[in-house]
């Protein structure tokens, strides 16, 4: 995370600038903690299901991410472009969950998202729209 400028939460890591936005969503991500995981979106935040539905609110995304988080295994991501203005950014991100699952099957999936990012009053980034699969359609889960 050299080079990004991250402050420290209370739990997590928030980044104050839209190129430190990957690493932060990295961080938050790969604690394959829900709540963690959740520190990262805005309250009314929507996130797209992998059936394609938008889901609204931090209850909603939790249940999204449970279907992720299952398999156990790490994410990576690399970022294709960020746009950003004052106080908004659009992410497109390639990323990747593979390796061996909690249950012992291999895990292959990969996906390029679309995403938006709002910089809140406190400095900090967050997302509030997820589209994890963007136009790809699938049948993963």
């Amino acid at each position: 995370m050299e080079g990004h400028n991250l402050i420290e939460g209370p739990t997590y890591k928030l980044s104050t600038t839209p190129e430190g936005i990957v690493d932060s969503l990295l961080d938050h991500f790969n604690s394959r903690n829900i709540e963690t995981m959740l520190g990262f979106y805005e309250d009314d935040a929507v996130i797209i299901s992998i059936s394609g539905e938008p889901r609204r609110g931090k209850k909603e995304i939790a249940r999204e991410l449970q279907q992720s988080f299952g398999f156990g295994l790490p994410i990576k991501i690399t970022d294709r472009k960020i746009y950003s203005t004052d106080n908004l950014a659009s992410l497109v991100l390639e990323w990747k969950i593979a390796g061996t699952g909690n249950n012992g099957e291999k895990v292959n999936i990969t996906g390029t998202s679309s995403d938006y990012a709002k910089k809140g009053p406190d400095g900090y980034w967050r997302c509030w729209f997820g589209n994890p699969f963007g136009v790809q359609v699938s049948s993963l889960f």
